[in-house]
């Protein structure tokens, strides 16, 4: 049986990665940090566990973004790749937008909704929490 494989990068290639299996959770993030780290109004992030994420070409450049996570970034082009909380390093997100078949991991709930740009309107029946996700 052969597992399932997500592969993206970056917007100019020099950071290439692969992720096995399916992601643990899909979700739109609405916090202040993601808008202006992605210079968007909602960033969707595929978790998955970090070790079964492979860098296949380069290594993104890794910013402290809050003493609560980082973010990784491709130092080239800029591209939004990688989050890691600080409170759960068996997991690392990736940017949903910089998958190359995006459509395979469609978002199941939006998290820090209570930040969300009111003009925003996304029109779904998912789950919205005010802020992080609660445990399982």
């Amino acid at each position: 049986m052969n597992a399932v494989i997500h592969e993206g990068g970056c917007l100019c290639g020099a950071v290439r990665y692969r992720c096995a299996g399916d992601p643990t959770g899909v979700e739109y993030c609405h916090c202040g940090m993601c808008r202006r780290s992605a210079g968007a109004p909602t960033v969707a992030w595929a978790a998955f566990p970090a070790g079964a994420m492979t860098f296949t070409r380069g290594q993104p450049t890794l910013y402290a973004s809050s003493e609560r996570g980082r973010r990784g970034f491709c130092n080239r082009c800029g591209g939004a790749l990688t989050f890691q909380w600080s409170d759960h390093p068996e997991l690392i997100d990736v940017t949903v937008g910089s998958l190359d078949d995006p459509a395979a991991v469609p978002p199941r709930w939006h998290i820090f909704d209570a930040d969300r740009i009111p003009w925003l309107t996304l029109h779904d029946d998912l789950p919205r929490y005010p802020a992080r996700r609660p445990k399982a």
